[in-house]
């Protein structure tokens, strides 16, 4: 992983962030804070979006939840799902069809060095490295001593 990380977040850490949601929360924060402060590159896919929209209303209401995604998109590059995307994870081995549609989305956006997701069982057939918010966030502490 270089200095400045490009990572590709999954929908579950950005909802830890938006929502607050404990005890994942504080890992996510961080790497926000980091994202924010230019410390490394996040990437968000658009399919996240539009599901943290469906939850954050249901959660907040719709005024609130836009309010948040428009702070949100300010920290992410949002990658788009495409044709070829949606063909890639309809004919991998996934067994999980939206996990399927952010790897590929991860692996479009190209220079990735992690996918960063609480559910790694899901990406088992990843061909980019998965690891958890605090496995990310301790690697890249480690390499910095």
């Amino acid at each position: 992983m270089a200095s400045k990380d490009k990572i590709f977040l999954d929908t579950d850490v950005a909802l830890d962030h938006l929502a607050d949601r404990q005890p994942f929360a504080e890992y996510a924060h961080r790497l926000f804070a980091l994202a924010e402060t230019g410390g490394l590159n996040a990437c968000l896919s658009s399919l996240s979006f539009s599901n943290l929209s469906y939850i954050l209303q249901k959660l907040r209401g719709h005024d609130d939840a836009v309010a948040l995604l428009r702070k949100l998109k300010l920290l992410v590059r949002v990658s788009a799902v495409s044709e070829a995307e949606i063909q890639s994870a309809l004919s991998s081995s996934f067994k999980d069809f939206e996990d399927a549609i952010q790897h590929f989305g991860a692996k479009a956006e190209g220079d990735v060095s992690a996918i960063i997701t609480r559910n790694k069982a899901d990406y088992s057939a990843s061909e980019i490295p998965v690891l958890s918010p605090d496995e990310f966030l301790a690697k890249r502490e480690a390499r910095s001593e």
